[in-house]
């Protein structure tokens, strides 16, 4: 039968009542009337009462020793998990100059919930649209007016015809999804960004160029994508690659009979390549670069052929537009479907800021413990600031485990569920002084289901500028999506069938595979990498010597510019302290970074036709720092870079040849590093290839990569980027005839 602690007393208050009730005609015979209200009857309710209090609080005695359990486990009772959503802020009167709004603004109904990052309210409004192909029944009410089409605009060849369509339209989204390259002519989606009113055209066009604090604006542009959910017998299941993409904002100008875009930079990117919900902060170009050609034929003929974006046939419309923000994927991706695009987007979670609260004050006591103004603590947010004599409030460091901190370490613990922080005990961290106060300088804390909202479900906003003033404009909530993702806080029992699995393999050592799981649950650390090199001694260099293993450990880091993550002696001595309990008495354990070999790269590639020349240059750098990077997800196998696998250039050749754009690899030279200075590494003989050997315990380090277009590379790996560029089809409007 299942193991199930009992209450150590089930009665009720209703069944002490009764109880009593039942045993006054054998104590007290004359009391023959205890209806309700009766001062004798109350008396007894009152008695039940405080009976049933206390016994409550005897029935948490078995509560309270599972949660003891877990505590000692090391694994306290999960947090609730936020919810997470997208929103786009609209300035709601008549001032049309772009509004800066600091992280954290807040949106009270009907629960709480905050915005997670900086963005700029520009007073301009976004509307999709996409040159549609025509349909079979289309074309064949059109007739001959292709043919006449293209003797109009003197091509040589039939037109593409088009339908300027919208898509999102009025913010809705679009569940089925809309396929940037299957539904259009061009592979684009075109924003028309239109001032509020024609007469606040030149405002507009002057917020959308320069910041409220100076500096050039950065577009905030929420994006939902269509995922398609996969067979789930399907084994071909991972995450999803980036999709290569571009942003090009409209000048308003023609050079050489072609309209002419300014490429926009990414500067944040939080849809991972467009394969996630998320916003995309695009840098928007200067005032005098914004602009948009004629809609009028009468004025402008070609208005929307070509690679022109698509032609606004309503007036109105077309006298608010500022300009065009085009999307487009890179050549070579085959399917780039969106549920939702919009402007001045924002991400959100349901929880809460506090900041500047006391919370108690010290007792002077060993592991003392306090209440935090919150439960489902956010750790990354929490400050925690300790009153020490004449220095003042101090923020403490929080870790998982106060027993790793020395005596005079001003650290904490926290129980993020519980929403409670544990102090040390003076061997073991320091004990806050007595009478100190001790408060929260910032915490977030919040989460649960109560956050999963449908659509359109959130009020207003209070937000604050870049300063700290409250913002007195008036800001409205667009809330196309549902806010998802939020989960209650761990119940007690779901906290116990975890036990089995933290029991496993918890207290020894012995595989390989034992050091290296062990090795990655240390506490205190987060852990990126953990390789096991049995028989390896590092002083030595040598391998092959019985009794001995060394852990190779690796800090967690995101994929990023050098230097490699590297592992700090804190991290290390956190690592082997863990590691160091649960090992064989008779083996010798090493817990050891790894050696880094610093190589450069120069190479040179051809672009294909229709790609962007410095876009692709930069994906091929980016695809090479993957290639080499030592963690997830680097290296030939997306788990980082193996150790002591050699560095060849035909394999660098390889990577570089996969990535979308490129359409031929001109060479590839390979440099190593010593005395301060780049050696080229060369073929011996010419046919085969150059290779950069590394020793069982190194890893290679890309420190320069040069990355250059239609020529050889260079072998000072140095080169210069080439502007961007790209080649179209001629594309031609038309306008259905419509009963």
């Amino acid at each position: 039968m299942p193991i199930r602690p009992p209450a150590l007393d089930d009665r009720s208050f209703a069944d002490l009542v009764d109880e009593v009730l039942s045993r006054i005609p054998a104590h007290s015979p004359e009391y023959t009337n205890p209806r309700i209200g009766d001062p004798g009857r109350t008396l007894i309710e009152l008695f039940a009462w405080l009976t049933d209090a206390m016994l409550y609080r005897a029935n948490l005695v078995p509560e309270r020793q599972r949660l003891a359990f877990l505590r000692l486990l090391g694994s306290p009772m999960q947090a609730a998990v936020a919810a997470r959503g997208l929103i786009a802020l609209q300035i709601d009167d008549d001032d049309a100059s772009a509004i800066s709004v600091a992280p954290l603004a807040s949106i009270d109904k009907p629960v709480p919930f905050e915005t997670r990052r900086e963005l700029t309210v520009v007073p301009v409004s976004a509307e999709g649209f996409y040159k549609r192909k025509l349909t079979d029944d289309e074309k064949s009410q059109m007739g001959d007016l292709a043919s006449r089409l293209s003797a109009l605009y003197g091509l040589s060849g039939p037109p593409l015809l088009y339908v300027t369509t919208p898509v999102f339209a009025g913010g809705a989204p679009q569940p089925s999804g809309f396929d940037l390259v299957g539904d259009t002519i061009d592979g684009s989606l075109w924003l028309a960004l239109l001032a509020p009113k024609k007469e606040q055209l030149d405002d507009a066009r002057a917020a959308l160029g320069k910041d409220p604090n100076g500096g050039q604006v950065l577009l905030n542009v929420g994006v939902m994508p269509n995922i398609n959910m996969p067979d789930p017998l399907s084994t071909d299941i991972g995450p999803r690659g980036r999709i290569p993409h571009v942003w090009e904002v409209s000048t308003g100008k023609e050079v050489g009979g072609k309209p002419e875009y300014v490429t926009c930079d990414e500067l944040e990117d939080t849809t991972a390549g467009l394969t996630r919900r998320g916003v995309l902060r695009v840098q928007l170009p200067s005032e005098s670069r914004l602009g948009a050609l004629p809609n009028d034929v009468r004025r402008a003929v070609n208005a929307g052929t070509d690679d022109r974006p698509p032609r606004l046939d309503d007036a109105a419309q077309a006298e608010r537009l500022v300009c065009w923000l085009r999307l487009r994927p890179d050549k070579g991706v085959t399917r780039l479907a969106l549920s939702w695009v919009g402007i001045n987007a924002v991400e959100i979670d349901q929880r809460s800021t506090v900041t500047g609260r006391v919370i108690g004050q010290s007792t002077g006591r060993p592991e003392q413990e306090l209440q935090l103004p919150g439960t489902s603590v956010e750790k990354e947010t929490l400050v925690l600031q300790v009153e020490e004599p004449q220095r003042g409030y101090q923020a403490w460091t929080l870790i998982d485990d106060t027993l790793l901190a020395g005596g005079g370490d001003g650290v904490y613990a926290l129980d993020a569920e519980a929403g409670t922080v544990r102090f040390g005990d003076g061997v073991h961290g320091r004990i806050p002084p007595l009478g100190a106060r001790i408060r929260v300088g910032m915490m977030r804390a919040g989460g649960g289901v109560a956050g999963n909202l449908a659509p359109h479900s959130l009020g207003d906003v209070s937000a604050r500028d870049f300063n700290g003033q409250r913002i007195d404009r008036k800001l409205k909530v667009v809330q196309p999506l549902p806010t998802d993702g939020g989960q209650d806080s761990e119940d007690l029992a779901t906290a116990e069938r975890r036990i089995p699995q933290l029991l496993r393999n918890r207290d020894r050592a012995v595989t390989a595979q034992d050091f290296q799981a062990l090795a990655a649950q240390a506490p205190g650390v987060m852990m990126g990498r953990v390789e096991v090199m049995p028989g390896f001694k590092p002083q030595q260099r040598r391998s092959g010597i019985p009794g001995v293993v060394s852990v190779l450990v690796l800090p967690f880091a995101d994929l990023g510019p050098p230097p490699n993550p590297r592992p700090d002696r804190p991290f290390l001595e956190a690592v082997h302290a863990f590691l160091d309990e649960r090992r064989p008495l008779t083996s010798e354990l090493y817990t050891i970074g790894t050696e880094y070999k610093p190589i450069g790269l120069s190479v040179g590639v051809t672009i294909k036709d229709g790609f962007s020349r410095d876009q692709t240059l930069t994906n091929v750098r980016l695809a090479l720092r993957r290639f080499f990077w030592p963690l997830v997800p680097g290296g030939p196998d997306g788990t980082g870079w193996p150790l002591a696998r050699a560095v060849r250039d035909r394999e660098v050749e390889v990577v570089v040849a996969q990535v979308p754009g490129v359409q031929a690899v001109l060479g590839v030279n390979v440099f190593k590093q010593g005395d301060g200075d780049w050696t080229k590494l060369q073929r011996v003989p010419p046919q085969f290839q150059a290779q950069h050997d590394l020793l069982d315990w190194q890893l290679p380090e890309l420190l320069s990569v040069v990355v250059v277009a239609d020529e050889v590379p260079p072998d000072d790996l140095h080169g210069v980027a080439n502007p961007f560029a790209q080649g179209q089809g001629v594309a031609v409007p038309v306008v259905p005839e419509v009963c």
